[in-house]
C-alpha cells in the first residue's frame, strides 16, 4: 500500500499494533512525551509529506490526555504537508455528551454542554479530513463534523462470536438493558432469526438506575445483553438480576465499549454473568485479569479493512454487514 503512513498514538498501543500487521505496515515512527509542566510534545520521526496518514488513538485511559495528544498528532502531520489525514477513533470521546437534557421534575432546560459537539470542532480545527470510529453512542454526532465520518460497527463480529461461541444461540433472545438501544438489539435479532427484549430504566440521577422494567419473555432462554458501552456496569448488572429472575437460564453481555471504571470488575464478579463480551477498542488485558468473566473480540481487522478501503477510494459500507477473514 503505497503513499500510506499509520501513526499510533499511545492510549491503545496493542490495537494500533494489530492494524499494522493486519495491512502489512510497520507503524510510523512518532514520539510522545510531556513537559515538566504537563504539556504533551509529539515529534513525527519520519516524512508525512504528500502521504496518506491514518493516526490511531482511542478515547479510554487519560481521556483529556490522549484527546489532546491526537490533535497535536493530526497538527503535526497537516502542517508537514500530508495528503490527508484520517484519525481512526475506535472509541469516540466524550460521545456521551450529545445532547441538552430536560432535567429535575418540572423539567427545567438543562445548561449542560454538548462537549461532543466541542471535541468534532477540535478535530476539524486541528486538520482531520476524515474521522473513522466504531459505534457511536448517538449516531447524530455524525452530523457535528463537517468533514467525512465513517461511523463502523461491531454487530458482525458480535453475530460471529454468538454463533461460535453460545451452542444455544437458537433458543437465545436478545436484550437492550434500555430503550435507546431497541434499534441495535432488533438488528441483531434480525439477523439471527430470534426474539428480542428491552427493559425499562428510570434513573433518580447519572449511573444510578431506580427502576427496571423487563417487556418480553426471557423464560427457559438464553438471554443476551447487548450495548454500545458499559462504565461503571449498574445497570446491565441489575438488568442481569431482572433477567435470571424473569427465568432466563443464562444471561450474556455483549458491549463494544467496555470503559469499566470505578466498581465494574467487582459487580460484574459478584453478577450472574456467563460472560461479558467486550471488543478491544479499549485496553481489557489488565482488567481480563481481575475479572475472569470478560472476553474479548478482536475487531483490528475491520479498522484495517476500513483503512485500505478509505486509502484505495472505495466504499466501507461492506463492513456493516461483513467481517473478513
Amino acid at each position: 500500500m503505497p503513499n500510506i503512513v499509520l501513526f499510533s498514538g499511545s492510549s491503545h498501543h496493542d490495537l494500533s499494533q494489530r492494524v499494522a500487521d493486519r495491512l502489512g505496515l510497520e507503524l510510523g515512527k512518532v514520539v510522545t512525551k510531556k513537559f515538566s509542566n504537563q504539556e504533551t510534545s509529539v515529534e513525527i520521526g519520519e516524512s508525512v509529506r504528500g502521504e496518506d496518514v491514518y493516526i490511531i488513538q482511542s478515547g479510554c485511559g487519560e481521556i483529556n490526555d490522549n484527546l489532546m495528544e491526537l490533535l497535536i498528532m493530526i497538527n503535526a502531520c497537516k502542517i508537514a504537508s500530508s495528503s490527508r489525514v484520517t484519525a481512526v477513533i475506535p472509541c469516540f470521546p466524550y460521545a456521551r455528551q450529545d445532547k441538552k437534557d430536560k432535567v429535575g421534575k418540572n423539567c427545567v432546560i438543562s445548561r449542560a454542554p454538548i462537549s461532543a459537539k466541542l471535541v468534532a470542532n477540535m478535530l476539524s480545527v486541528a486538520g482531520a479530513d476524515h474521522i473513522i470510529t466504531m459505534d457511536l453512542h448517538a449516531s447524530q454526532i455524525q452530523g457535528f463534523f463537517d468533514i467525512p465520518v465513517d461511523n463502523l460497527y461491531a454487530e458482525p463480529a458480535v453475530l460471529q462470536w454468538i454463533k461460535e461461541n453460545i451452542p444455544e444461540w437458537r433458543n437465545c433472545i436478545i436484550v437492550s438493558p434500555d430503550a435507546g438501544g431497541a434499534k441495535r438489539v432488533t438488528s441483531i435479532a434480525d439477523r439471527l432469526n430470534v426474539e428480542f427484549a428491552l427493559i425499562h430504566k428510570e434513573r433518580k440521577k447519572a449511573n444510578e438506575v431506580d427502576r427496571m422494567v423487563l417487556v418480553g419473555d426471557v423464560k427457559d432462554r438464553v438471554a443476551i445483553l447487548v450495548d454500545d458501552m458499559a462504565d461503571t456496569c449498574g445497570t446491565i448488572c441489575h438488568a442481569a438480576d431482572k433477567l435470571m429472575s424473569a427465568g432466563a437460564t443464562k444471561v450474556y453481555a455483549i458491549l463494544t465499549h467496555g470503559i469499566f471504571s470505578g466498581p465494574a470488575l467487582s459487580r460484574i464478579n459478584n453478577a450472574s454473568f456467563e460472560a461479558v463480551v467486550v471488543t478491544n477498542t479499549i485496553p481489557q488485558e489488565e482488567k481480563m485479569k481481575h475479572c475472569p468473566k470478560i472476553q474479548f473480540i478482536d475487531i483490528s481487522m475491520i479498522l484495517a479493512e476500513a483503512i485500505r478501503r478509505t486509502h484505495n477510494g472505495e466504499s466501507v459500507s461492506y463492513l456493516f454487514s461483513h467481517v473478513p477473514l
